[in-house]
């Protein structure tokens, strides 16, 4: 383990360890590919991968991809900046905030409607904001990003992602289908760990 590495909080560097002994499947993978080409592709050309994960609500499975991506660019050392982004504006569910916390990263919350969370996951790493916006917020990418579909509802009535250069699927399980359920924290965590296993396989991959 590398010095940029220890720097992250020992709860997630824990989680972290937990995720990587795990792969997605051969079918899983061949859904990735194509998000590993387009990082590797940005690398190879000296520069920042623009990813901006997109579902309807950006509540739930796009703030999980921005999160944990951000983390595996981290982690790995490759040069990308992570956004997420909606078709409409919500908030990012407190019940997905519960499942990073979960999992180590620190969080701070200003506001309630739609709250502004400041991310942390590790000393002296720079935090990053989370809230609920839409995919083209002032604060996203206007041009030369990859838009990563969440799920199938964004993917399906949004086929048109302005100044996207390249736009994947990689749809997740709401686990919204699950809220007030003796699932809820279960779920939450399985939808969590999922990203965070594929995020950290991708980013893996990137030579």
């Amino acid at each position: 383990m590398n010095k940029r590495q220890k720097s992250i909080f020992p709860t997630l560097l824990s989680k972290i360890d937990k995720i990587r002994s795990s792969s997605p499947s051969e079918d899983r993978k061949k859904e990735l590919n194509e998000l590993i080409e387009y990082i590797q592709q940005s690398k190879d050309k000296d520069q920042i991968a623009q990813l901006n994960f997109i579902c309807t609500h950006n509540s739930r499975r796009s703030q999980l991809g921005q999160i944990w991506s951000q983390l595996a660019a981290y982690y790995y050392n490759i040069p990308a900046q992570c956004y997420s982004g909606g078709t409409e504006i919500t908030a990012f569910n407190w019940r997905a905030v519960k499942a990073v916390e979960t999992a180590g990263f620190k969080i701070s919350k200003l506001g309630n409607e739609n709250p502004l969370y400041e991310i942390f996951f590790g000393e002296g790493i720079p935090s990053f904001k989370a809230f609920s916006k839409l995919y083209d917020d002032m604060n996203n990418p206007k041009n030369d990003f990859s838009a990563i579909m969440t799920c199938s509802h964004a993917d399906q009535n949004c086929p048109h992602i302005p100044g996207a250069t390249k736009r994947i699927p990689i749809r997740y399980e709401d686990p919204k289908a699950f809220d007030d359920t003796e699932l809820e924290e279960e779920k939450y965590t399985e939808r969590s760990d999922q990203i965070a296993m594929e995020m950290f396989y991708v980013f893996s991959k990137i030579k």
